[in-house]
């Protein structure tokens, strides 16, 4: 069994935990050996295991370890990442094992992503790098996700949509077929994207309207 650790310490860290339990359960593949936090104290413990230090611990790690991201925040996944240097470190794409795959192997995906529980994955999809799917999220057909996207519960995206960079989903959303969402965008729950939406803003509603804050 390999080596795996996770970056952040807080609730969604601990559901990660779980996830990688179920995973054991169906096929023994990782030995979870702790957490990474810069906010909490080294030996702060919980049920699922305890604080082994920061990102400066992590960077100077002396040998191979796996590292999951459980931050649901678009530009802290970008940050830790880049920030994490050890050559030792690996990114493990972490899969509920009752995730469903129309076509599994016409599904492509770079490192670093968690698919949680629930979640149903149709054809042909092209995934990024350190994406979150977190809880019965839906992909249609040719679905093309860009880097650092997060994606709360029974976030449903259609056939042929194409996703940029740094989008979070709120819980329930939904993205029409053929739509094509930038960078940075933010949508907040039961959001219904039905066209093009411009990049950097936050959108809210059914159909979604751009909502500006002062």
């Amino acid at each position: 069994m390999k080596e795996i650790a996770i970056y952040g310490f807080g609730g969604f860290g601990h559901e990660v935990a779980c996830l990688i339990e179920h995973i054991n359960r169906k096929e023994p593949t990782w030995k979870l050996i702790g957490f990474f936090d810069d906010g909490v104290e080294v030996g702060t413990t919980c049920k699922y295991g305890e604080v082994l230090g920061n990102i400066d611990a992590l960077n100077t790690w002396d040998k191979p370890i796996s590292v999951v991201i459980a931050i649901g925040n678009v530009k802290f996944l970008e940050t830790i990442s880049s920030k994490i240097t050890n050559p030792n470190v690996e990114f493990p794409n972490l899969i509920a094992p009752n995730c469903f795959f129309f076509d599994k192997e016409s599904v492509v995906m770079g490192k670093g992503n968690i698919i949680t529980f629930g979640c149903r994955m149709s054809c042909n999809i092209h995934m990024g790098d350190f994406n979150i799917l977190n809880g019965c999220v839906s992909f249609g057909h040719d679905v093309i996700l860009g880097n650092y996207n997060v994606m709360f519960p029974e976030t449903r995206i259609s056939g042929q949509v194409t996703i940029g960079d740094k989008n979070f989903f709120g819980a329930r959303c939904f993205a029409s077929q053929t739509i094509k969402i930038g960078n940075g965008n933010r949508f907040g729950a039961g959001t219904f994207v039905l066209r093009k939406v411009k990049d950097g803003a936050l959108y809210m509603g059914n159909p979604a309207k751009k909502v500006d804050i002062d």
